[in-house]
C-alpha cells in the first residue's frame, strides 16, 4: 500500500478533482488512463507526452511498471521513479490501472465493489476517492503522538494549522 503523505493525498485529490471537472479520460490511452490521469499530477508531463513516453517500448501500465528499470535512463522509467518517489509502489499503479487493491475494495459497499469497471470514469473516481479517503486516515492516524503522562492521543498544532 502507498506510504501515506501529504503530497501524494493531495495529488489524488487534484485528480479526482480535474477528472469531475472534465479531463481527458481515455482507458486506452497511457496518458488519459487511471494512472496517466494520476500520473499527470503528480509529474506535471502531459498526457500525450506520457502515451509517447510509453510507446517507446510495450505494453500497458503493468507491464511498463512490471518491465520498470530505475537506471535505463528511458522516460516511462523516469516517470515511474517519479511516481515511486511520491510513496506510491508498483503494486499501487498496476491495482490503480485495474482498480484491484484489496485493501481499497474492502472500503467500498459490495454492491458497488462487484459492479466495478476498471474503464468507467465513474469507477476510477469510486475507486481514487476511497482511497485517499483511507490516506489520509492513515496519515492523520500517524500524526498522532502519546504523552507520557496518561497516555492520551493528541494531533500536533502544526498539522492543525
Amino acid at each position: 500500500m502507498a506510504t501515506a503523505n501529504p503530497k501524494l493525498i493531495l495529488a489524488l485529490r487534484k485528480t479526482i478533482s480535474k477528472l469531475k471537472k472534465g479531463a481527458p479520460y481515455q482507458w486506452g490511452h497511457m496518458g488519459a488512463c487511471n494512472c496517466g490521469n494520476l500520473a499527470q499530477e503528480i509529474t506535471q508531463i502531459s498526457k500525450s507526452d506520457i502515451h509517447r513516453f510509453a510507446m517507446q517500448r510495450s505494453g500497458d501500465w503493468s507491464e511498463q511498471l512490471n518491465d520498470y528499470c530505475p537506471s535505463s535512463g528511458l522516460p516511462m522509467d523516469l516517470m515511474i521513479s517519479e511516481l515511486l518517489g511520491i510513496g506510491l509502489s508498483r503494486e499501487d499503479l498496476i491495482h490503480l490501472e485495474r482498480l484491484s487493491d484489496p485493501e481499497i475494495l474492502a472500503l467500498i459497499p459490495m454492491d458497488r465493489r462487484m459492479h466495478l469497471v476498471k474503464n468507467k470514469k465513474e469507477d476510477l473516481l469510486l475507486y481514487l476517492e476511497t482511497w485517499v479517503r483511507q490516506l489520509e486516515n492513515e496519515w492523520a492516524e500517524n500524526q498522532r503522538t502519546t504523552l507520557p503522562s496518561g497516555g492520551k492521543k493528541i494531533i500536533p498544532t502544526e498539522v492543525l494549522s
